[in-house]
Formats: C-alpha cells, structure tokens, sequence
C-alpha cells in the first residue's frame, strides 16, 4: 500500500536524516517551504533540489538529484504527479533509500519500479502531518 504505516515510520525514524525536497524553493507561500521547516525542527537536514538551485533554510540548492554531491537518504517530492516518476527513478540512480510523494502526488508505475528497486515508498502523504504523530521533536 501506498501509505503503509510501517514503511512511514521506517522512514522517519529509522532511515538517515539528509532529505532532498524536490521542488523546494525559497517561495514561503509554497507548501514546500513550511514542510521543510517542518523537517528540520524534527532534525533532519533538508536539501533544497530545484531547477533555480536556490538555497533555503541556509542549505545551499541543487538544481537535480544528481548534483547533490553526498549522500541523500530520503528524497521527498513536491512536483506534479506526471512529474514525481522522473525524480523516483532519479532517487533510485543516487543510491537514496527511500521516497516520499507529497499530499496529491501519485505514480503507481514510479511506487511499483521503486519499491522493486529496494526502496521504501510512500506516496500521497506528508511528512509534516505524520512526524508529530511519532512523538515529540528529538
């Protein structure tokens, strides 16, 4: 499933604390922008991947996956669903662990070649609605 409670815990508790938020720009009034804050409350390092390769939250921008020059552990999306299968397949090509589609975002064919990948997937769900849930910040 999509939004299997184990593979969104195994995601935010057990797997590492570098996320690349895909689509993340320094826009404030974008939903990207307040999730990422979000994420490094809870204490992770958010990189910002975005064609401007802008930096937010004082992390320097990328302007792809590939670019980020360490290792990523989460990639989170925040694009258009014909869009998010691209940046899944780009997630599985840097070695990441895991991918989480944002609320709205859905590609069957991206969570079935991904998770055949080996990776954990989450599709349609947000980090900043389920991480309070866990308990509280670290």
């Amino acid at each position: 499933m999509h939004d299997d409670q184990a593979a969104i815990r195994r995601i935010l508790t057990e797997l590492g604390d570098t996320w690349a938020v895909v689509g993340l720009s320094s826009n404030r009034r974008r939903a990207a922008y307040g999730v990422a804050e979000v994420l490094r409350r809870y204490g992770k390092r958010i990189v910002p991947v975005h064609p401007k390769a802008e930096s937010v939250h004082g992390e320097a921008g990328y302007p792809s996956l590939g670019a980020i020059p360490f290792q990523v552990d989460v990639v989170d999306v925040f694009v258009r669903s014909e869009l998010a299968g691209a940046a899944a397949d780009e997630a599985v090509g840097i070695g990441a662990e895991a991918v989480w589609f944002q609320l709205g975002v859905r590609d069957d064919a991206a969570c079935r070649r991904t998770r055949a990948a080996g990776l954990t997937m989450v599709m349609d769900r947000c980090p900043a609605i389920e991480i309070p849930r866990l308990g509280p910040a670290r």
